[in-house]
């Protein structure tokens, strides 16, 4: 089992994974991938400018953590908000989960970023907590999943754990 990041005496940013954390890794990498599709093809102005035709907050609740109203009491600020910038944030948050699964082998094994990689690696490891801790009902309060819990949501909130464990050596790396 990893022992998380830590910051070399050359300066990087290395982790060693076994093979059944780089699955993980990989897996959570990839669930963030499927939830944030590229945006839909629009217009050569619209591409130009970087306008996107969603106003409305997602339904999905995963989705609405991800990509959350930037203005809670005015609808059409929230509107104009989100057609301005999600484009923009499904296109980073893409390339961040595609960082790591283009960095971790399937095999598992060291790993060495950089810190600009660093950085990029902790904005995904948010999302992936993000979506999986919605997924499974992790409470803001307690960080705990409701009572009622499933015995699979159980094992999904040991995943949540060690990513927020991983999370955490990786803010401790590079600062």
């Amino acid at each position: 089992m990893t022992l998380g990041f830590r910051r070399t005496w050359g300066g990087s940013i290395v982790i060693d994974l076994d093979p059944e954390e780089a699955t993980v890794l990989r897996s959570m990498a990839n669930l963030v991938l499927s939830l944030v599709d590229p945006p839909e093809p629009k217009d050569e102005l619209a591409e130009l400018v970087g306008i996107g035709e969603q106003r409305e907050a997602p339904d999905d609740p995963v989705l609405a953590r991800l990509f959350p109203d930037a203005y809670s009491q005015d609808e059409e600020s929230a509107g104009d908000f989100r057609r301005y910038t999600e484009d923009g944030l499904r296109s980073e948050k893409r390339a961040a989960a595609e960082s790591i699964i283009e960095v971790v082998p399937e095999s598992g094994g060291r790993i060495e970023l950089d810190d600009e990689q660093g950085l990029t690696w902790m904005k995904s490891l948010n999302d992936v907590r993000l979506a999986l801790g919605t997924r499974i009902g992790i409470q803001q309060d307690t960080g705990r999943p409701p009572q009622d819990a499933s015995m699979e949501d159980w094992a999904a909130v040991n995943i949540y754990d060690w990513l927020t464990a991983l999370q955490d050596s990786l803010v401790r790396a590079v600062r």
